[in-house]
């Protein structure tokens, strides 16, 4: 489990397509490779990875064809910058969301406003996963958690975004421009609500067996 707070940016050494995947080279200065071993979890741009090879700088992984398939780091080459968070310790505070490091599909960046140093962002993304996002609802960018301020159903669907002058600095989001394409992992709690009230494509729940809206009306949850 991640929690969408960025704490290293990364550089892309290498992209060595292998068979249908490909092996990813991320080297970093600023985290302390010494404290992780192979088969750790490590987020780039919210894609949770494995770590197969760890270097005094960094760590190479394997992305599958499935990650290639249905994430944006396909699009990563020698020289790109990416968002870099291990994996959360139970110890730790849980400072943004909790993030999974599995992604639900690729937005677009639709476009970008500045203001008194932050980014206001639109987000474009597939119309199926605009019922898992609310406005003061949270949802994650490239692996950072951000706060949604408006959303719209018309097509395209979108949502927006502030990038405050910290989060522009710390992360790879000030370098967005239109078209640029992103990783987006919509609320977890969403996702087992909806699955739980079987609302979504999963058949219906009984409501003897699980939870239900007259369930959470009953004690106090809606």
């Amino acid at each position: 489990m991640f929690t969408g707070i960025v704490k290293a940016l990364g550089v892309v050494e290498q992209m060595q397509a292998q068979d249908e995947g490909a092996r990813l080279s991320i080297r970093s200065g600023d985290l302390p490779w010494s404290d992780y071993g192979v088969g750790d979890s490590i987020s780039v741009n919210g894609v949770c990875l494995t770590a197969a090879e760890l270097h005094e700088n960094g760590f190479d992984a394997d992305l599958s064809p499935e990650t290639m398939t249905v994430t944006a780091l396909r699009k990563l080459v020698p020289g790109s910058s990416v968002n870099l968070e291990p994996s959360l310790a139970l110890t730790e505070r849980l400072g943004g969301h909790l993030v999974s490091g599995h992604v639900d599909c690729v937005g677009t960046v639709l476009g970008r406003t500045e203001s008194e140093g932050s980014l206001r962002l639109r987000i474009g993304i597939p119309a199926q996963y605009l019922r898992y996002v609310v406005k003061k609802g949270s949802i994650c960018v490239d692996g950072v958690s951000l706060t949604i301020n408006e959303v719209s159903g018309n097509a395209p669907a979108w949502f927006e975004v502030t990038i405050i002058p910290h989060t522009k600095a710390a992360t790879i989001a000030g370098t967005y421009d239109s078209g640029t394409e992103v990783n987006i992992e919509v609320d977890l709690i969403a996702r087992y609500l909806e699955g739980l009230l079987g609302t979504g494509s999963a058949e219906p729940a009984d409501p003897s067996q699980g939870i239900t809206r007259d369930f959470l009306r009953a004690h106090g949850y809606a």
